[in-house]
């Protein structure tokens, strides 16, 4: 009788202990801090790097790293305008050296506190409100089974009958990067040769994976894109024939930053996440995911990327592009709406 009692004393214990722990274990888990991250959607798809970067921060912050999806730099800037002071996200991540002073000024980012010792020189970085965390240079991507005599310039392709697809820059960085090369390459005569781009340009899209995904179902002989994307198809696909074209004008260099949005409560956890963003383990993952260089210092690369055109760089200065912009895209949408 006594044993009987007894185990079933010991029973009902356990099961009190057991249902406690649950009970503490889902507080625990419902209360671990969340960190909202707006960026755009190619980040955070599944061959891109955001999967494999939520797992380690989360795994090592024992937080909550939630991705909200938009299609693109520029509307990442637009959302956050919209919502303004009932914006949720705590961090912002893909807009771009053409969008830092904009966002600045118009007080959507706070400042970090994030060192950068260990950001490679090419960049020669001090920002204060944003984090770099990848760039490139911005190139026409062809199939060289198809184009055996690619264009040298920009002015080349924008004089040839080549069929062409690029982004809108109203919506989307590349679209805004090729505003700034046509600026770059022509000043004045811009409005003209957007004109000529225009008699032999497919589609503009509002962003870049469906400019690329149209290119690669074969509907222009261009895309708009990066140099750094034939480094993709080598690596996932082995498939080599497609290609940068090396504009003589040169290219315009584009910096990937990330910020703390301005209304986030979460400083010390967005800060976090900026700093492991420049990590060793964080950079080794983008370049093979996210298809750009590394902005650390010593990062080892896919022998692909030693394939790769090394343009001459465009840069133009945040401010400049903040204070052109408008004007550039009121130009671009005169002439390409005759």
């Amino acid at each position: 009788m006594y044993n009987l009692f007894h185990t079933a004393s010991v029973s009902r214990v356990a099961r009190t202990l057991i249902a406690a722990s649950i009970a503490t274990f889902a507080t625990s888990a419902s209360a671990a801090e969340e960190l909202t991250v707006y960026t755009y959607d190619s980040f955070i798809s599944e061959w891109g790097p955001g999967p494999a970067l939520e797992k380690s921060f989360e795994a090592a912050c024992q937080c909550d790293l939630k991705f909200v999806a938009l299609e693109d730099g520029v509307s990442i800037l637009n959302r956050l305008r919209i919502e303004g002071k009932n914006a949720k996200a705590d961090v912002v991540l893909g807009l771009d050296t053409g969008l830092i002073e904009e966002t600045r000024k118009e007080g959507l980012v706070q400042p970090h506190s994030v060192a950068f010792d260990a950001l490679t020189p090419v960049l020669k970085w001090s920002d204060k409100d944003f984090v770099p965390f990848d760039y490139g240079y911005f190139s026409f991507i062809y199939d060289s089974q198809k184009i055996k005599q690619p264009a040298q310039s920009l002015q080349e392709l924008v004089n040839s009958s080549a069929s062409v697809i690029y982004q809108d820059p109203r919506t989307s960085t590349p679209g805004q990067g090729m505003m700034m090369w046509m600026k770059s390459a022509y000043g004045d005569q811009a409005e003209n040769a957007w004109k000529q781009l225009a008699q032999h340009t497919v589609t503009v899209t509002k962003g870049w994976w469906e400019a690329y995904s149209m290119f690669l179902e074969g509907d222009a002989d261009y895309v708009l894109s990066y140099s750094t994307s034939p480094a993709y198809h080598q690596v996932a696909e082995d498939k080599s024939q497609y290609k940068a074209a090396l504009f003589s004008e040169g290219h315009v260099m584009q910096v990937e930053v990330a910020a703390i949005a301005a209304n986030s409560e979460k400083k010390a956890l967005a800060n976090r996440f900026l700093e492991f963003l420049i990590s060793q383990e964080a950079q080794e993952v983008i370049p093979v995911t996210n298809w750009m260089l590394p902005v650390r210092k010593g990062v080892k690369l896919p022998s692909a990327f030693d394939t790769l055109i090394q343009p001459k760089p465009i840069e133009l200065t945040p401010e400049y592009i903040a204070a052109n912009r408008k004007t550039w895209i009121k130009e671009w949408r005169s002439a390409v709406a005759q």
